[in-house]
């Protein structure tokens, strides 16, 4: 099984590399992770809509390039599908189970992800209508996917 995470932005604080880190290396018996960073764009704070748009569009060319053949995708929206810890186990055991053998997981900017993206996603998932910084959304979806595994393979997890 192949994970692939295609994030914006570079983690800079050790903190987050620590967590990020401990999970790609729990991960390892359960599947290749790869973690692809592509470049935010700048993004001032007073940026008109059609600019916000332009910026998710150069954003999502990025993300898209990055996308491989046969990639069941799956994108992190806030207003996808929200699912508690052993739906998204099923959803994942699931794929498996349909062949999906390589399944990218995209985790937008601060504007979110260009339509071109979402169109692209094969299914959108939320985690909360709350909006989190993605550096810390790196590190929850990364311990989603580690505690998925453990329900799959009927491995101890804290509930």
């Amino acid at each position: 099984m192949n994970i692939n995470l295609i994030v914006l932005g570079k983690i800079k604080e050790n903190y987050f590399k620590d967590a990020i880190n401990e999970y790609k290396k729990m991960l390892k018996s359960y599947a290749d992770l790869s973690i692809f960073e592509i470049m935010d764009e700048p993004c001032p704070e007073n940026l008109s809509d059609k600019d916000m748009e332009k910026v998710k569009n150069v954003e999502g060319e990025k993300i898209l390039s990055k996308i491989k053949d046969g990639a069941y995708v799956i994108a992190l929206e806030i207003g996808g599908k929200s699912l508690d810890s052993v739906a998204f186990a099923d959803k994942i055991k699931d794929l498996m189970i349909d062949g999906h053998s390589n399944i990218t997981f995209v985790i937008g900017g601060s504007l979110g992800l260009s339509q071109e993206v979402l169109s692209r996603a094969d299914y959108k998932l939320s985690f909360s209508k709350m909006t989190f910084p993605h550096k810390l959304m790196r590190v929850i979806l990364m311990e989603q996917i580690y505690r998925a595994f453990r329900i799959i393979n009927n491995h101890p997890y804290h509930k």
